[in-house]
């Protein structure tokens, strides 16, 4: 090895173990994937990384992160296990490059089409940690001549201290909603507790049980909304929810969840009104944002007053599209505003008096986030309240 090689070489695992101390700082997963991916690209000399987790049970790859491509655009993208490279790593669990991508029967062309971003040459190692694989860490196009076993050894480090840190991220945030879930589920279950003993009671009367009974069967339906709630946020948090975006028309979306709630809107004498918006057209994942405005909708019209009203808009501008949720309501009190994003979060002057999980407004923020946008709310106590979606324009 010549004086020149192994400085080269000195140079590139002093950066692996400045990396190292980096990727142990964080425990914030969608950071931590930034900053893998960045870090592999310029070791590498490459001009692009991506990191694609793998799903056990459905047997498939999926794009989490990329430096070159828009997030949510990549988070749709199946990477099937046969008739991949990145297949073929998480089956041998070994490392793989080709210089010549398209002379590689292994070459999965399907993400290439639908990204339009060329790829020639692609290197990848799997992220294992005890002994399962998670991932593939992928490097594209050498910037200056080809891969290399170099290139290979670096990126196997580092691909291991990613797959530790990704781990430990998992865990972490695993445990802190568990912690939080198992608090929450006391009261719930305190209350069907308390109430099956009083039931038991001799005295107590066939209406007394009666309403007793009821008050199981709205604890037992709370607690089923929890959990569908906390598996959503879980798998949100986690990274390894897919968003299959596409261009469709916001409006018709607004005017379809504005439909669904008519009744309950109904029910409390609440007027819904949703403004035209001109064919306005939105790349996102419709499914996700549909569950975002109907969350918001429906606590618009949870927390509204009798003949109150809640009113649906989308506007676009040059860098953004918004959507709009504003209600006029009871309001939300400014030392609350702070905290209503967070989980399990219930204001404290509508608690015990509208049902919710307190999981709902955290749901939304992350399928916002996850598209790259930002969700803001504005509120006058006693007032109203308006929900702002700001998602970007691509």
């Amino acid at each position: 090895m010549d004086k020149y090689t192994e400085t080269s070489l000195l140079k590139d695992y002093r950066r692996l173990i400045e990396i190292a101390r980096d990727l142990a700082s964080t425990l914030d997963l969608d950071p931590l994937l930034h900053r893998i991916i960045n870090a592999a690209k310029d070791i590498t000399g490459a001009d692009a990384a991506s990191i694609l987790l793998y799903d056990s049970i459905s047997r498939q790859l999926h794009f989490q992160v990329a430096t070159n491509l828009d997030e949510p655009a990549i988070r749709g993208i199946i990477v099937p296990l046969e008739d991949s490279i990145a297949g073929w790593i998480v089956k041998h669990r070994e490392p793989a490059y080709s210089n010549n991508v398209l002379q590689d029967k292994r070459y999965f062309r399907t993400v290439s089409q639908e990204t339009g971003y060329e790829t020639r040459s692609l290197l990848g190692v799997p992220l294992i940690t005890k002994d399962k694989v998670i991932g593939v860490l992928e490097v594209i196009n050498k910037g200056e001549g080809e891969f290399n076993e170099n290139d290979e050894n670096l990126l196997t480090v580092l691909g291991a201290q990613a797959a530790v840190a990704i781990e430990n991220t998992h865990l972490f945030q695993q445990s802190d909603l568990i912690s939080e879930f198992v608090h929450e589920l006391r009261t719930p279950l305190a209350a069907i507790s308390t109430a099956t003993y009083l039931l038991l009671r001799p005295e107590i009367s066939p209406e007394q049980s009666q309403q007793i009974a009821t008050n199981v069967h709205n604890e037992a339906l709370r607690l089923n909304m929890m959990t569908s709630s906390f598996l959503d946020l879980a798998r949100l948090e986690s990274g390894r929810v897919q968003f299959k975006t596409s261009l469709f028309d916001i409006g018709k979306l607004l005017e379809e969840c504005a439909g669904l709630l008519q009744g309950k809107a109904d029910e409390m004498h609440i007027h819904v009104r949703v403004k035209p918006t001109k064919k306005l057209q939105v790349e996102a994942d419709r499914d996700k944002m549909k569950q975002v405005l109907l969350n918001l909708l429906s606590n618009a019209i949870k927390y509204n007053t009798p003949e109150g009203t809640v009113t649906l808009s989308a506007q676009s501008g040059e860098k953004e599209t918004t959507i709009t949720v504003a209600d006029t309501g009871v309001g939300i009190p400014p030392e609350a505003l702070p905290f209503l994003f967070q989980k399990f979060y219930r204001v404290r002057d509508t608690e015990g008096k509208v049902s919710g999980t307190g999981l709902g407004l955290s749901i939304c923020k992350q399928i916002v986030q996850g598209h790259g946008g930002t969700i803001t709310v504005h509120s006058q106590f006693h007032k109203g309240t308006t929900f702002t979606t700001h998602l970007p324009k691509k």
